[in-house]
């Protein structure tokens, strides 16, 4: 209120009438400018905004593509590591098929073995056992007996006691 007792009126409404000449001067002079820079300004604020918003939307499809791809090759790896272990089964199953006939071979072979000894020897035993019956015989009869059909007159008596058996 001292305020007011110290000025006049005319002091008052000079003061009025210059603010009002002020404001139609910067309303013509300045006001559009000042309007278009807060305008500018927030659309240049709006502007980063929505910028922010693209690059946060961007980041998350990246990251969205990054988790997808992330488990498709999760999903390949474990596919390849599984088909792995199938065809290494496979090679196993074949590998102990191969060695279960290599040994059936082998153990046909060893049996045909064994039964061509066993002839052998059965047929050189029987030509031992035909030479001592006729040395033996020899010596009974006090002559040599020559000639091939005594020696097979021997091996058809051997025959026969074969045969028995």
């Amino acid at each position: 209120m001292d305020l007011l007792k110290l000025l006049t009126t005319n002091e008052i409404v000079a003061q009025i009438i210059s603010f009002l000449l002020l404001m139609a001067l910067l309303r013509v002079f300045a006001w559009k400018k000042l309007l278009n820079l807060l305008d500018e300004r927030r659309a240049r604020i709006a502007s980063e905004f929505k910028k922010i918003e693209d690059t946060q939307a961007a980041v998350e499809r990246m990251r969205a593509d990054y988790d997808k791809k992330l488990a498709d090759i999760e999903a390949e790896a474990r596919a390849k590591i599984q088909e792995a272990v199938n065809e290494g089964k496979q090679v196993s199953q074949e590998i102990r098929e191969n060695a279960r006939q290599e040994a059936r071979a082998i153990l046909d072979k060893a049996q045909e073995n064994i039964e061509n000894e066993v002839a052998k020897a059965k047929h050189e035993l029987k030509q031992k056992v035909v030479e001592l019956a006729l040395g033996t015989t020899e010596k009974l009869l006090g002559e040599k007996i020559t000639g091939d059909k005594d020696k097979k007159l021997a091996s058809d008596f051997l025959d026969e006691l074969e045969k028995v058996k």
